[in-house]
């Protein structure tokens, strides 16, 4: 099969489907109401993953492309069925993705499966707060305990502002400050001919990192408006959220998508995010916001065994099958009378009892 596709066999795909179930029972819970969009969409310049998209040419020569990420595909849809709201509109999704080259997914996998919620139209702290509170939700209720990270891709953007970096210096320093390279920013700096003071507040942006005393540093560090705004929006999110969270103002990637506040949560043993959004901007401005879970990451943060599956037994008849299924049991219906092949079936695929009529009365254990 191609790189970075897989198969999902029965007890993954059992897990991943209970998740599924489970996430979309939350947000409904919530009053995200669910919608399907196509895996095919009109490839377009500034798409955000675009240049990863794989792409085809349908018969009428126009360029097309497998979708790749959601946020988009529902900007459209927003602006297609409710473009007088009524707002906020709160939607949840499901579905594949795929992408050309994915190194960041787990196993780099080039097709995988999302879980997300959007809230559109609205972009108050209480509206950020309600996704931190949405998501840590969900993760609690498919049974992960995972603090949220916070961060704010435009305070780094801010201070650099306001330090008086411009132009390609900046856009080198923010990948930089992302990564926390301290080395990569004093050649940076010296390259740019950058003073001291200068340095020493890039240094001081890849250590904001930890809890409520981060947010007393960034304060610190901010100096123009814009900077001091970002503060401000983060202490009302924290306020309304009333939960820990933990806070990362070093982080910069794609602050030229995200508008607001971004957050990410992990779980030990995966270095990859469970679980990750933000705020942005649709086209035409429409302000969104949300959030999306890996099914994939979060099969394998579970122990085994969570869920728990119901027993499988083996059902001489159709009456036995019937009584079974109503019980909460899992059904396989017999296919011949052949006890010796039956009962190496259940050996094979560790079914331990057979069951007769509408009681279950039980036929013969395997190993009995």
């Amino acid at each position: 099969m191609p790189e970075g596709t897989r198969d999902v066999l029965p007890a993954e795909w059992s897990r991943r489907e209970h998740l599924r179930a489970q996430l979309s029972a939350l947000l409904l819970g919530w009053g995200y109401q669910g919608v399907e969009l196509p895996a095919l969409e009109y490839a377009a310049h500034g798409h955000p993953l675009g240049d990863r998209a794989f792409k085809l040419i349908d018969s009428g020569g126009q360029v097309l492309a497998l979708r790749s990420e959601f946020t988009t595909a529902l900007g459209r849809l927003a602006r297609a069925h409710y473009p007088q709201g009524p707002f906020p509109l709160r939607l949840q999704y499901g579905g594949r993705l795929w992408l050309r080259a994915q190194t960041s997914e787990l196993g780099r996998l080039r097709e995988f499966t999302q879980v997300g919620a959007e809230l559109i139209g609205v972009a108050t702290a209480q509206a950020d707060a309600e996704l931190l509170a949405l998501a840590q939700a969900a993760l609690e209720a498919v049974g992960v305990n995972a603090l949220l990270e916070v961060g704010f891709p435009g305070f780094v953007d801010a201070v650099l502002e306001d330090a008086g970096v411009h132009g390609e210096a900046r856009e080198a320093l923010h990948g930089a400050i992302d990564r926390k390279s301290g080395a990569d920013l004093d050649l940076l700096a010296r390259g740019r001919g950058l003073d001291r003071e200068v340095t020493r507040t890039l240094h001081a942006l890849t250590d904001l990192y930890g809890g409520p005393e981060v947010l007393e540093a960034a304060a610190g560090m901010a100096q123009g408006t814009r900077a001091r705004a970002a503060v401000a929006h983060l202490r009302e999110v924290a306020a309304h959220f009333g939960g820990p969270l933990l806070y990362d103002l070093g982080v910069s990637r794609r602050y030229d998508y995200y508008t607001g506040l971004t957050f990410r949560a992990y779980v030990d043993g995966i270095n990859q995010p469970l679980l990750g959004g933000g705020r942005y901007a649709l086209e035409g401005g429409l302000p969104g916001a949300g959030f999306a879970v890996g099914l994939e990451r979060l099969v394998r943060a579970l122990p085994p065994g969570v869920p728990p599956e119901p027993e499988t037994v083996l059902a001489l008849d159709l009456a036995a099958a019937g009584a079974a299924r109503n019980t909460g049991l899992r059904a396989e219906l017999a296919w011949t009378a052949d006890e010796a092949e039956l009962r190496a079936y259940c050996a094979a695929r560790g079914i331990r009892r057979a069951l007769r009529g509408p009681q279950m009365a039980a036929a013969w254990e395997v190993g009995a």
